[in-house]
């Protein structure tokens, strides 16, 4: 008789682990979420394991995972391209740059830090999930 009630409680713990495991891994994998966000001279649209970014005179790429901490907050590897008015000339390619992209969500809006690699500055961006970017485009 106790062999059977042994066997029910392993089973019963062992599903509590599970559980509690599958919470803890899916609080540590918050992701940015999926859409459109927009602001000032900012455009962003957010896939499953990337983003696309508009600027006025740029834009940037970010590659997978868009993984947040607990408290909103994330670190991102991805790239800055910078634009110029007028046509592209033969011969001519863009000066694709490192960046980091940083910041914080909070609710619908975000707060992202733009640096580039080697500069010591930082631009930042605040951004809404589901508004439409405000950019004056280079011409």
């Amino acid at each position: 008789m106790r062999a059977p009630k042994a066997r029910y409680s392993f089973a019963v713990l062992c599903l509590l682990i599970v559980c509690a495991a599958a919470l803890v891994y899916s609080r540590m994998t918050q992701r940015i979420p999926r859409g459109e966000w927009g602001g000032d001279h900012i455009s962003m649209s957010v896939a499953d394991g990337s983003a696309k970014i508009e600027y006025d005179c740029a834009h940037g790429y970010i590659q997978g995972p868009l993984v947040v901490d607990d408290h909103g907050k994330f670190q991102l590897r991805g790239t800055f391209t910078p634009e110029r008015g007028g046509p592209v000339r033969q011969g001519e390619s863009a000066r694709e740059q490192t960046a980091t992209y940083s910041g914080e969500l909070k609710g619908n809006s975000m707060t992202l830090n733009l640096k580039l690699a080697g500069s010591d500055d930082t631009e930042t961006f605040t951004l809404e999930k589901g508004k439409t970017g405000r950019l004056v485009k280079c011409k």
